[in-house]
């Protein structure tokens, strides 16, 4: 049976003054499936997914969250939909373990804010950090500790911009690893990344992006071997 899809993009276009970077796309993840965007930089990677999470309207077409038009003040957005992006933002002041208690408490986590707090230090190997400002992390851990705030939060839909940046090829893995148990807990994830590898071992489908264009979209192996022609 189809599942119905979670995130709906229909004809989303964004223009900025009279320049187009994002032509029309039509886009849609279900729940429980994983979708790699992939381009060069500057193809509109980072505007779909801004416009996917309603950090941005689209200047034509429709955005829709289960179902309904999709708005960034949407309570929604902040119950439902966890967003790693480009570009480490921190409370300097706090630990490592108090900037995950703060975003767990602040979306609802509760009581349950110390356990989901020490899961996702574990899974991110932030552990022996916890107790550390971020500023005194690696880039790498920063990067962790970006994928680590998402854990801690509910969602239906995880979108990571370029996660693979500044990690090692051990920290890769385990966000290939990361993404597929999302999918197993029905999570949706759409993901932007420059990594073949990281497409090929997390997701179900690769959309390529070329000046704004949709030139691709199809089972990771099919879209890599015809992209490397």
């Amino acid at each position: 049976m189809t599942r119905t899809p979670l995130l709906e993009l229909a004809g989303v276009q964004r223009t900025y003054d009279e320049r187009t970077v994002l032509h029309p796309v039509d886009f849609v993840l279900r729940p429980g499936e994983s979708v790699a965007l992939m381009g060069p930089n500057g193809s509109g990677k980072s505007t779909l997914l801004r416009m996917a999470v309603g950090r941005d309207r689209p200047s034509a077409g429709t955005v829709a969250f289960d179902g309904s038009p999709l708005y960034e003040d949407d309570p929604r957005v902040r119950a439902r939909i966890a967003v790693v992006a480009e570009g480490p933002s921190f409370y300097p002041d706090l630990s490592v373990r108090q900037h995950l208690e703060l975003v767990a408490v602040a979306h609802g986590a509760g009581a349950r804010a110390p356990a989901l707090v020490d899961a996702a230090l574990d899974a991110t190997r932030l552990t022996d950090r916890a107790g550390l400002r971020p500023s005194a992390l690696s880039s790498g851990q920063a990067q962790q500790l970006l994928l680590a705030a998402s854990l801690v939060r509910p969602r239906d839909l995880l979108v990571l911009d370029e996660p693979e940046q500044r990690l090692d090829p051990e920290a890769r893995t385990r966000l290939t690893e990361h993404i597929r148990r999302e999918q197993r807990r029905g999570v949706a994830v759409v993901f932007a990344t420059h990594h073949a590898e990281l497409a090929l071992g997390a997701a179900d489908r690769v959309l390529v992006l070329a000046d704004g264009r949709l030139v691709a979209d199809g089972p990771p192996e099919q879209v890599l071997r015809e992209a490397a022609r």
